[in-house]
């Protein structure tokens, strides 16, 4: 009697989500790290071609996106994003120095991690930004609207400048 190979298999949907070692396996796309992150004379490493990066250092329209302009101090600035950051679900933050911070944004369900960098430029007045996918051509906006999300946080969108 042969035995049908769909009466065996599990079926990824019927897992319950609240087994956490069963479904972090299943559902987790860290991806590899990217070597150039960081700030080289100021400046964030560019975005790739693919659509799934914004940056405030970007000159082309579909990956620029604003920095955060401030009007407090510096240091007041940066230290109100590190709070904003830290309060934020599912991010770690790896590196922070007087004027630099990286961050992990890792997406809930699938496990997709984004990697979220701040660069503190005193001489404009802003905290420059650039966020990228790890993987995939398209983030279907995901970059650009956690971007605008930490802007809302921050209270920039309600002319404080935080």
């Amino acid at each position: 009697m042969a035995t049908c190979w769909l009466a065996t298999t599990v079926s990824v949907a019927a897992l319950p989500l609240t087994s956490a070692p069963v479904s972090a396996a299943l559902l987790s796309f860290p991806g590899v790290r990217p070597a150039n992150l960081g700030v080289t004379d100021g400046r964030f490493a560019p975005c790739p071609t693919t659509s799934n990066c914004v940056s405030s250092q970007s000159q082309d329209q579909e990956h620029a996106i604003a920095p955060f302009r401030y009007t407090i101090a510096p240091e007041d600035a940066f230290s109100n994003l590190k709070t904003v950051l830290e309060a934020q679900p599912r991010v770690t933050l790896l590196t922070t120095t007087d004027d630099y911070m990286r961050t992990e944004f890792t997406l809930p369900i699938v496990g997709f991690v984004d990697d979220v960098e701040f660069y503190l430029d005193r001489a404009t007045h802003v905290i420059q930004v650039r966020s990228a996918s790890r993987m995939g051509e398209s983030d279907l906006g995901v970059n650009r609207k956690r971007v605008e999300t930490l802007r809302t946080k921050l209270g920039e969108d309600e002319g404080s400048k935080f």
